[in-house]
């Protein structure tokens, strides 16, 4: 399983999902998960059909999962990458095209602690693996 880590190493508020993923990936590799850092929404139907994204997010409370069906009721936040300008809108356009088949968001609240959120993502990450149905 392939995870797309989005976020900015320069700014605090935008790099906790870099540093989730840095911190799982060695417990992961072996079991066939890889985080590819991925900087804008350019190409991500190169990344195959089926599309997972790690990123931070504002308004939520928890580490929490989101479909493409889900994608409307995003509000625009600061923009800290060039990924911020337009993934929302690259996802449903992909969607609509036929280009991608699904899409899962596992969102980290932009100030939420770092162990916290390797807890929680860890555990998002270990029912898709154990699951034989698909999360998103």
């Amino acid at each position: 399983m392939k995870i797309l880590v989005f976020g900015n190493k320069l700014v605090k508020k935008d790099s906790l999902a870099l540093s989730v993923a840095d911190a799982l990936a060695g417990t992961l590799r072996n079991r066939g998960v890889e985080f590819k850092e991925f900087d804008t929404a350019e190409n991500l139907e190169d990344e195959g059909p089926n599309i997972t994204i790690l990123d931070v997010a504002s308004g939520i409370k928890k580490v929490t999962v989101f479909e493409e069906s889900d994608l409307g009721k995003f509000e625009k936040s600061p923009i800290y990458s060039m990924h911020d300008f337009d993934l929302e809108i690259t996802l449903k356009l992909l969607k609509k095209i036929g280009k991608i088949k699904t899409v899962g968001i596992i969102a980290i609240p932009m100030d939420y602690e770092k162990k916290k959120a390797m807890d929680e993502v860890m555990a998002i990450i270990n029912n898709k693996l154990t699951s034989k149905a698909n999360l998103f």
